[in-house]
């Protein structure tokens, strides 16, 4: 591994919690620690998993250390969405939300730079089913990833646009919550990454503070009054941690907020040079995960003015036959609506349609809530997102498959199954539903989505 710079080490002098010794000894030592997040709306025996268990992480409700790295992507179920691989101290954003927010209500949250998914699907996890996530992505590759990876996680709650922060300003004291996982100069991964190494640079870290003051100010009216702000980053460095919560204080009159924490933890509690804001530093000489920093602001002011939702819906509704067909395929208990959109049918959460609106009126969707399928006069021809998401009804056709059979539909590859049947059929791996397949008489069609495919 490359040496520390030294210019960093000595810019984390006197910083609460910094040990050099100990925090030069870890990054010598190589070692690798890997950590994984469970999805509840897709529960299975945890111990009976692919990989092997070694402890809970303390700090969120979901997430385990493993024992060992095994290769994800020859993992089915991870491609079924029903877990995520979670860098552990990042997962510590579950106890900001749950200390700041009362989750039991319906909110509306932004999670403003969210590729490719970690927090975002963290986030949908333990807001409630009546809460709203917008799932925001910048860079457009990037903002696929995500795409993807909330596709797999299923739930329907969620919308995933591709827009810069300034874009949200018209959604004027619209969030209840705001989480800023920003760009920085990544300090704290240099264990798991140690290529980065040679990238980190003063100017940089100071070119990461201004980005980040830009991105927060930009975002910052589309939050409530009384709208808890959550920022976080994966650097070391002051100017982009402690020293933007004075900032924020300082510009816009932000509250600090206290999270409790264990002490067995040994996350290191931090205090802003200016104003004492409070904010958590995790080592990894200390904790058992990577370099990070949270820190949780109320918004004590509002810019005024509130968001008009549009009269009229770009929204198609279907006709009755339509809904018939698409009702078909989903649990009669799940509180939906069904509408059209460039011809592809769409299932959103009942309370939140005005609100897809709104979205679309101000801002480019990427996808809103679970895309169905085509309808045709006489069938729905089933989108992926539907397969993988927690609307499928139990009564659709599955066939479960082998870990050889699953990972050959995952590279898209010619596939023999003895089903017995004909027509659509949904494949399923340990019972997690993997993707459709259409039974011909003499040959399988794989519809597994092309651009996702295992390239292994």
């Amino acid at each position: 591994m490359s040496r520390l710079p030294y210019a960093l080490l000595a810019s984390l002098e006197g910083l609460p919690g910094y040990d050099e010794q100990a925090f030069t000894q870890v990054h010598a030592s190589g070692h690798q620690i890997t950590s994984a997040r469970i999805n509840p709306a897709k529960t299975f025996d945890v111990q009976a998993h692919t990989f092997e268990v070694d402890s809970k992480i303390p700090w969120t409700s979901n997430g385990y250390y493993l024992k060992q790295r095994p290769s994800f992507t020859l993992d089915p179920l991870l491609h079924a969405g029903a877990y995520y691989v979670q860098e552990a101290s990042s997962m510590f954003l579950e106890q900001a939300l749950r200390q700041t927010a009362d989750l039991s209500q319906p909110l509306k949250v932004l999670d403003l730079c969210a590729a490719p998914g970690g927090k975002s699907t963290l986030i949908q996890s333990v807001i409630s089913k009546d809460s709203l996530l917008v799932s925001n992505e910048v860079i457009k590759t990037r903002a696929n990833i995500l795409a993807e990876n909330i596709t797999k996680w299923g739930a329907e709650n969620v919308v995933v646009t591709n827009n810069d922060p300034k874009d949200f300003t018209k959604l004027e004291s619209y969030f209840d919550i705001i989480v800023i996982d920003a760009p920085c100069s990544g300090s704290g991964l240099f264990r798991r990454n140690p290529d980065a190494i040679n990238e980190w640079s003063e100017a940089n870290v100071q070119l990461c503070s201004q980005r980040q003051q830009r991105i927060i100010a930009d975002v910052l009216p589309a939050l409530k009054q009384g709208g808890i702000l959550i920022y976080s980053t994966c650097s070391y460095s002051k100017d982009e941690d402690e020293v933007i919560a004075d900032w924020l204080i300082d510009e816009f009159n932000m509250k600090s907020l206290r999270l409790s924490t264990d002490s067995e933890w040994h996350i290191v509690e931090a205090l802003s040079d200016k104003h004492n804001a409070y904010g958590y530093r995790f080592y990894p000489d200390k904790v058992k995960g990577e370099g990070f920093f949270i820190a949780c602001m109320e918004k004590q002011e509002s810019e005024g003015g509130e968001v008009v939702f549009p009269k009229k819906s770009k929204l198609e509704k279907l006709s009755k036959n339509e809904i018939a067909i698409a009702e078909k395929w989903i649990r009669e208990d799940a509180a939906i609506s069904i509408l059209k959109w460039k011809e592809l049918a769409l299932a959103l959460p009942e309370r939140f349609v005005q609100d897809i609106d709104l979205l679309q009126q101000s801002l480019y969707i990427k996808q809103a809530g679970v895309a169905l399928g085509q309808i045709t006069a006489k069938e729905l021809i089933p989108e992926h997102a539907l397969a993988v998401s927690n609307l499928l009804s139990n009564n659709i056709p599955a066939v479960d498959i082998t870990l050889d059979e699953a990972l050959q539909y995952l590279r898209k590859s010619d596939l023999r199954l003895d089903a017995g049947s004909k027509g659509w059929a949904l494949l399923q791996y340990k019972k997690r539903n993997l993707g459709w397949v259409k039974l011909l008489p003499n040959r399988l069609n794989n519809y597994y989505p092309k651009e996702w495919r295992i390239l292994k």
